[in-house]
């Protein structure tokens, strides 16, 4: 019955779980992030860390601009 209904009903019904959804993906990165803050403060290298994230970010960032896609089974 839903599924026959305009969109903007199929909305209405489903904005409830939409909500409670982002606020529990919110929730959840928000709990990581605090805890890794927390484990790279206690960390004896906090700059080894730091300059790790920054190499993987940039190893990302220039893998996608040359278009590499990882293989698929």
């Amino acid at each position: 019955m839903v599924a026959s209904a305009p969109l903007w009903q199929r909305l209405v019904v489903l904005a409830p779980a939409i909500v409670i959804g982002a606020g529990l993906v919110a929730g959840s990165f928000i709990l990581l992030g605090k805890a890794f803050a927390q484990s790279v403060r206690e960390s004896g290298h906090k700059r080894a860390i730091l300059a790790g994230m920054v190499v993987l970010l940039a190893a990302v960032v220039v893998l996608t601009y040359l278009g590499v896609k990882l293989p698929r089974e």
